[in-house]
């Protein structure tokens, strides 16, 4: 059954820097009814910070209920614009937490994001108080005060900063017109699952490209408990959640329906790791094909961030997680890069179109090396990486010819999930 719900947030700092809260409620949005509540004091922090701090709360606590739909509504227009990708994210300190905001959102099948009056945002305002008030203790001498934020930075005061992009930003978010208050969805559709089954073989007249292509179908595994909390999942062995399997199953439908496969190789290339061996076992079913695993493909070894989140890994190593997040050559401590994640993966590619050249074969494997597929097939830049989503069960295609030419036929179609 599916729930939409309202989330409220709000966040201030008294001194920005200083002493700073946030608080989010969760209400029903057809009674009204208020289903959570968060309100924490964070220590020293600006208002900025503490806002995307009461977004997070209250995507985490929409999540809880059990919503499938979600109406944002923030008297920040900072995060409101920036949420909606009007605005560039320039500022280190919030990258994390939005980075955190999008993933969380990506839960859910639609997400809404308003600019509302402050005088419309008392109850999230009351918490966030609250909650400042309560990490204060009795007899502070701060004073309460409202959450109004001091100074929040419009586009021009940004434009001096260093802009790192979005890495989880969602390929499927649509701008919306810049209005007094504005709605933007999170779910825009993607290309049409129609698109790649009607389409044919091969764009030749528009490419010049010559030849039988190799057609790739990118599977992302199922969702884990690993994904559900948006944590780093790579050398970690995990297993599907009972969602997860629904996935699987459900995307290997899709395959085995699919006009475009009828000359699918009968081998299933998979990742050796077990959430994708057991994805690849279901469409190994579907398909009347075998399950053949590749090292290669296996997903970034995260190393000491394993089974952390954006931000706890952030918090625990500031300095490499921000060069990191926009240099492809730094390995997270005791990780592997995404420059060694690409030699592994260009060698898997060469390899799977020497031996499947000139037919379809289904790939199932990670977040990175389905990427770095697409990378190579759009001849694209390191930053490819950071600027594309894949959720889980996800399905790609990629048609790379003979004579070096590729053509990109799908990216990140989740229809068969809904």
């Amino acid at each position: 059954m599916s729930r939409r719900v309202v989330v409220e947030a709000d966040g201030g700092s008294r001194g920005n820097p200083g002493p700073a809260g946030y608080g989010a409620v969760v209400k029903d949005a057809d009674t009204g009814e208020v289903l959570a509540e968060r309100a924490v004091g964070i220590g020293t922090a600006t208002n900025n910070v503490a806002e995307y701090s009461g977004l997070v709360a209250g995507l985490e606590a929409a999540a809880a209920t059990g919503a499938s739909t979600v109406d944002v509504k923030m008297d920040s227009k900072l995060v409101v614009e920036q949420m909606c990708g009007r605005w560039k994210i320039k500022n280190a300190a919030l990258q994390p937490l939005a980075l955190e905001a999008r993933d969380l959102a990506g839960r859910f099948q639609r997400v809404t994001y308003e600019w509302i009056p402050r005088a419309k945002n008392s109850h999230a305002d009351r918490l966030a108080n609250e909650a400042m008030d309560t990490q204060a203790a009795v007899g502070s001498t701060e004073p309460v005060g409202s959450t109004e934020p001091v100074g929040e930075q419009e586009p021009a005061a940004e434009a001096e900063q260093t802009a790192l992009p979005l890495a989880a930003a969602s390929a499927t978010t649509t701008p919306a017109p810049t209005t007094p208050a504005t709605t933007v969805s999170a779910d825009a559709p993607t290309v049409e699952a129609q698109t790649v089954e009607s389409a044919g073989r091969a764009p030749t007249g528009w490419t010049g490209a010559t030849g039988t292509p190799t057609r790739l179908l990118l599977v992302r595994h199922g969702q884990t408990e690993m994904s559900v909390d948006r944590r780093y999942s790579g050398l970690g062995d995990v297993a599907l959640t009972e969602t997860g399997r629904w996935q699987a199953q459900a995307v290997a439908k899709r395959l085995a329906g699919m006009d475009s496969v009828r000359d699918v190789d009968p081998v299933v290339v998979s990742s050796p790791l077990t959430r994708a061996a057991a994805t690849a076992q279901a469409v190994a079913e579907a398909l009347g094909a075998r399950v053949e695993t590749q090292q290669s493909l296996r997903e970034t070894d995260f190393g000491a961030w394993e089974g952390l989140t954006f931000a706890e890994a952030s918090q625990r190593d500031p300095d490499v997680h921000g060069r990191w997040m926009s240099d492809t050559s730094v390995p997270p401590p005791d990780g592997e890069s995404f420059d060694a994640v690409y030699v592994r993966v260009q060698q898997a590619y060469e390899q799977l179109l020497r031996k499947y050249q000139g037919r379809t074969v289904v790939v199932v494997s990670h977040v990175t090396p389905i990427k770095l597929l697409l990378r190579l097939a759009l001849d694209a830049g390191a930053s490819l990486l950071f600027r594309l989503h894949l959720d889980p069960a996800s399905l790609s295609i990629a048609d790379f010819y003979p004579d070096g030419n590729a053509s990109v036929r799908l990216v990140n179609d989740v229809s068969h999930l809904r």
